[in-house]
């Protein structure tokens, strides 16, 4: 083993150190030269690059977005992708929405001394169902009105008359004279029958006076009875999830094909206020009713020819009836369907109500039309709503404490 004295160690450490520090030197000179000569070069290709983005800049009217890599410069896309079902909400409403009015009514309203003098009305929504000027409506937007002015998507106003309304489905028709030349887009009916829960419809209409405003949604049911203001039931309406808002009433509810659904009617909402439940007519109903508006001003209905009664349960306990709901028969017209069919009406006078109106009792009670239960006038009013003259239904009433069927020809 070879032996070392400290004197030799220490002179070792210092040649060490020295060989040590001047290679770290060497290293450190090399690369600062090299990062010089970079940066010089990075200088001067900066400098052209900004004259040439300067030059650019000065030339075009293009926005760009400079990415990490300052050399590369992407012009912004000015071009809007749309989805399938953008593009498809885009198309029902360049299809449609020409062809929906605001629609404005006049009142007469009465001062302290009864004297009459003329306010707006109430305001809404229909749709052009015919190049002749048309227009398919609620009845309660234009209820009562003294003057009916219809808007034009062109801003256009024209005063308008009723042609006909029906309170049993709240649907109206009214018309305006188009100038010679004008070519009204019209929007078609679809079919009714064919929607299912969840498929995509869509409203236009003027909630709030906000002229064509369009919203979306999907059929939440179908064939809901429900009472609307003037304490009518309509049938088989189309409950939808679309925001309607007061204003959109008359306006039409459009599947995906831009074709007339339904009518939006009214919603269910505590607020008065969309609340995600609206109720549609049907256009199955909207269809007939049109029809018949346009032709005879009114709807042609099947009815039976007798005085009905809404019974209660003072009248049911006061005539020792079993049932305490239903229709009851005052009297019997005669020569009418309803004696011809075997009906009976009541023998036993009675006072009604305020004691100025005289009833019959001891009738028969209808409880049913065409499996269709009757427990009020409403119901009665909707079994017959869709029946033509001519048509035969099945009635079913309690007599005697028991339930007879009767088959009857319902009379215009």
């Amino acid at each position: 083993m070879k032996l070392y004295t400290k004197r030799h160690i220490v002179i070792s450490s210092i040649i060490s150190f020295v060989l040590t520090a001047g290679i770290f030197t060497a290293v450190f000179v090399s690369c600062v030269k090299k990062n010089s000569e970079e940066n010089k070069e990075n200088n001067q290709s900066s400098s052209v690059s900004g004259v040439q983005a300067e030059t650019v800049s000065s030339s075009q009217d293009d926005i760009f977005e400079f990415q990490e890599n300052p050399s590369s410069v992407v012009p912004v896309s000015n071009s809007s992708d749309y989805t399938q079902d953008e593009q498809q909400n885009i198309n029902v409403y360049n299809q449609c929405n020409e062809a929906v009015v605001n629609i404005n009514t006049q009142v007469v309203a009465y001062d302290w001394f009864l004297e009459p003098y003329v306010q707006d009305g109430g305001s809404g929504s229909g749709s052009i169902i015919d190049k002749r000027g048309y227009i398919l409506t609620n009845v309660h937007v234009i209820q009562d009105a003294t003057k009916i002015y219809v808007s034009l998507y062109d801003g256009t106003q024209y005063e308008a008359k009723v042609v006909g309304q029906d309170l049993d489905s709240d649907l109206a028709v009214i018309k305006f004279d188009p100038p010679a030349g004008m070519d009204l887009k019209t929007i078609a009916f679809g079919s009714s029958s064919a929607l299912k829960v969840g498929q995509k419809v869509i409203a236009i209409g003027n909630p709030f006076g906000m002229e064509r405003t369009m919203t979306t949604g999907i059929v939440s049911g179908l064939g809901r009875p429900i009472q609307n203001s003037n304490k009518r039931i309509i049938r088989n309406m189309i409950q939808t999830d679309t925001a309607i808002n007061p204003g959109n009433s008359g306006g039409p509810l459009l599947d995906t094909k831009g074709r007339m659904v339904g009518i939006n009617t009214m919603i269910m909402s505590s607020s008065g206020s969309s609340a995600g439940v609206g109720f549609a007519v049907p256009s199955e109903t909207a269809i007939r009713v049109v029809s018949d508006l346009i032709k005879y001003g009114k709807v042609q209905r099947g009815t039976i020819d007798a005085t009905m009664i809404q019974l209660n349960a003072s009248i049911a306990q006061y005539a020792g009836l079993d049932v305490s709901s239903g229709i009851l028969i005052s009297e019997i017209e005669k020569g009418g369907n309803a004696e011809k069919a075997g009906l009976k009406g009541g023998t036993k006078a009675a006072y009604y109500g305020s004691r100025r109106s005289i009833i019959y009792l001891g009738g028969d009670v209808i409880t049913k039309i065409d499996n269709i239960k009757i427990e009020s006038l409403a119901d009665y009013y909707s079994a017959l709503e869709s029946k033509k003259p001519g048509e035969q239904v099945t009635v079913v009433v309690r007599r005697n404490k028991k339930d007879v069927t009767i088959k009857l020809t319902l009379s215009e």
